[in-house]
C-alpha cells in the first residue's frame, strides 16, 4: 500500500494584521513626494487639499466595493478573479478579464515608470546641472537596474522588498517628526484670492487633483490579489482595506500640511524635489542630502517591488488560458516568468521618457474603465445572480457606495483631458478587437466550434 501525498494548496497565513500591513505597504510609496506640486498646480493653491479629501471619499466608496467582492469571492487574482466570476467565466467575464490584463500591460508599467521618473527628479537635487535628456536616460536606467536584479531566482526577494520598504517609513517619519514643530498653519492654508470661485476651472482642477490623489491611494485593495491565502476573509479583507485607507489618508494629508507649512505653496508648486527643499529650509544642505537619499531609496524600492509583483499578473492569466500563452513562459533554468517581466520592464523604460503628469493621467485612464467601474457595476449583479450565497460582508448603505464609486471614477475619467480619454477608449477598443480575433480562432465565447470541430459560430451569451 503506497502513501499518497496531499494535494498542494495555498496556506491561509494572512490574518487581519498581516493583510492590513500588506495593503499599507502597497499604498505608501514615493507618490506623495512627487505629486504634491502637481496637485497644487492643478488647483492653483493649497485648496488642492480638497483633492486629497475627494480622493479619500472615492477610495472609501471603492474600498466598500472591493470589500464585498473580496469577502464573497475570496480567490486569488483580485479584479481578474472578480470580473470572471461575476460576469460569467465563459461569457462577458472572459472578455472583461482579458481586457483587464490587456490594459494592465500598459497601466502597470506606467505605474512603475512613475517611480523611475521620481528617482530622476530627486537626483536633480544632488546633480543640479543634470539636463532633461540625462534625467530621462537616468530614469530608464533605474528600470534597467531593477530588471537586472529581478532577472534571477527569487528566493531572497521577500527580504529585499522588506529592506527597501523601510526607506518609505523612515522618509515619512522624518518629514512628520522633524517638520511638525516648525509648521506655520497660516502659510499652509494661505489661499489665493480666487481659490473659492466655484466655476468650471475650479471643478476641472478638483477632478485633476482627485485623479492625482487616487494615484497615491492606489493599493488599498492588494489583499484581494491573495484572497486564497487570507484567514477568515469575510472579516479580514474588509477590515484591512478600510483600515489601510484610513491610516494612509491621515498620513498623506498630514504630510501635505507639514510640507506647505514650511515651504510656501508658490515655491512648492514648481519644485521637482519638494522634500529636499523642505529639509534644506529647516536643517540645511546636509540634512537635505540625507532625506534625498531616503527618497531615492524609496523610489527605487517602488520600482523594484512593483515590477516584481506586476510581472506575475499577465503570467497567471496566460497560465489560466485567458491571455497570450507567451506570457506564461518560465525561464528554463531560473524558473521565473521572464517574458512577462521583460515586457513590463521594457514598456516601463519607454514610459520613463514622458512627463510625470502625463504618465499618471495615462495610468489612471487606462485602468479605471474595466477594473474600477466594472467592479462597481458588478455589485448589483453579484447580489442579483447569487441572492442566497453567503455574504460574510455587505457594504454599508447599499447601493449608494457602489453608485458613488461608479460615478466618481467616471468623473475622474472625464476630467483627465481629451487626449487621455481617447487613450483609455482606444486601448479598450483595440483590446476588444484582439479578444474577438482570438476568440474566433480558438472557438470560445462568443464563438463555439460546430460538431465537425471546424466552423466557429456565434452563440448567445
Amino acid at each position: 500500500m503506497t502513501a499518497t501525498s496531499p494535494t498542494p494548496h495555498l496556506r491561509r497565513g494572512f490574518g487581519t494584521r498581516e493583510a492590513l500591513a500588506l495593503n499599507i505597504s502597497n499604498m505608501v510609496g514615493v507618490g506623495p513626494f512627487l505629486t504634491i506640486p502637481l496637485m497644487i498646480a492643478s488647483m492653483g493653491g493649497p485648496q488642492a487639499i480638497l483633492g486629497w479629501i475627494a480622493g479619500a471619499a472615492l477610495a472609501i466608496c471603492d474600498g466598500l466595493v472591493w470589500s464585498e467582492l473580496g469577502a464573497a469571492l475570496p480567490g486569488s487574482g483580485g479584479s481578474y478573479h472578480f470580473l470572471r466570476e461575476v460576469y460569467g467565466r465563459e461569457s462577458w467575464g472572459r472578455l472583461l478579464a482579458f481586457l483587464f490584463i490587456w490594459q494592465f500591460v500598459l497601466s502597470g508599467p506606467l505605474e512603475i515608470a512613475s517611480g523611475m521618473i521620481g528617482f530622476a527628479q530627486y537626483t536633480g537635487f544632488l546633480w543640479p546641472g543634470m539636463g532633461a535628456w540625462s534625467a530621462r536616460f537616468l530614469a530608464a536606467g533605474v528600470g534597467a537596474l531593477a530588471l537586472a536584479l529581478l532577472y534571477r531566482r527569487n528566493a531572497s526577494l521577500g527580504k529585499i522588498t522588506i529592506t527597501i520598504g523601510i526607506g518609505t517609513v523612515l522618509t515619512m517619519a522624518a518629514i512628520l517628526v522633524l517638520g511638525l514643530p516648525h509648521v506655520q498653519f497660516a502659510q499652509a492654508f494661505a489661499f489665493p484670492p480666487a481659490a473659492w470661485n466655484f466655476d468650471r476651472g475650479f471643478f476641472y482642477g478638483l477632478g485633476s487633483a482627485t485623479l492625482i490623489a487616487m494615484y497615491n491611494y492606489m493599493g488599498y485593495y492588494d489583499v484581494c490579489y491573495i484572497g486564497d491565502e487570507v484567514r477568515n476573509p469575510g472579516r479580514a479583507i474588509p477590515r484591512s482595506i478600510l483600515g489601510a485607507i484610513a491610516i494612509c489618508v491621515a498620513g498623506y494629508i498630514a504630510i501635505y500640511v507639514v510640507l506647505l507649512g514650511v515651504v510656501p505653496w508658490r515655491q512648492a508648486e514648481g519644485s521637482a524635489f519638494i522634500v529636499s527643499s523642505f529639509m534644506a529650509r529647516l536643517y540645511g544642505h546636509t540634512a537635505a542630502v540625507a532625506i534625498t537619499l531616503l527618497v531615492l531609496w524609496t523610489a527605487f524600492g517602488s520600482v523594484f517591488a512593483l515590477l516584481f509583483g506586476y510581472s506575475r499578473i499577465p503570467y497567471a492569466a496566460a497560465v489560466d488560458g485567458t491571455f497570450f500563452r507567451v506570457f506564461g513562459r518560465l525561464h528554463p533554468r531560473k524558473e521565473f516568468p521572464h517574458v512577462s517581466l521583460l515586457t513590463l520592464g521594457g514598456v516601463a523604460m519607454v514610459a520613463a521618457f514622458f512627463p510625470l503628469g502625463a504618465v499618471i493621467n495615462a495610468l489612471i485612464t487606462t485602468r479605471l474603465l474595466v477594473q474600477f467601474m466594472g467592479q462597481a457595476a458588478a455589485i448589483p449583479l453579484l447580489r442579483r445572480h447569487w441572492p442566497q450565497a453567503q455574504r460574510p460582508y455587505r457594504m454599508w448603505l447599499y447601493p449608494l457606495p457602489a453608485l458613488a464609486a461608479f460615478v466618481g471614477w467616471g468623473l475622474v475619467f472625464v476630467s483627465s483631458g481629451a487626449s487621455y480619454i481617447a487613450l483609455g477608449l482606444m486601448t479598450l477598443a483595440v483590446g476588444t478587437g484582439v479578444y474577438f480575433w482570438r476568440a474566433r480562432r480558438a472557438g470560445y465565447w462568443p464563438f463555439v466550434m460546430k460538431s465537425d470541430g471546424m466552423t466557429p459560430t456565434v452563440t448567445a451569451s
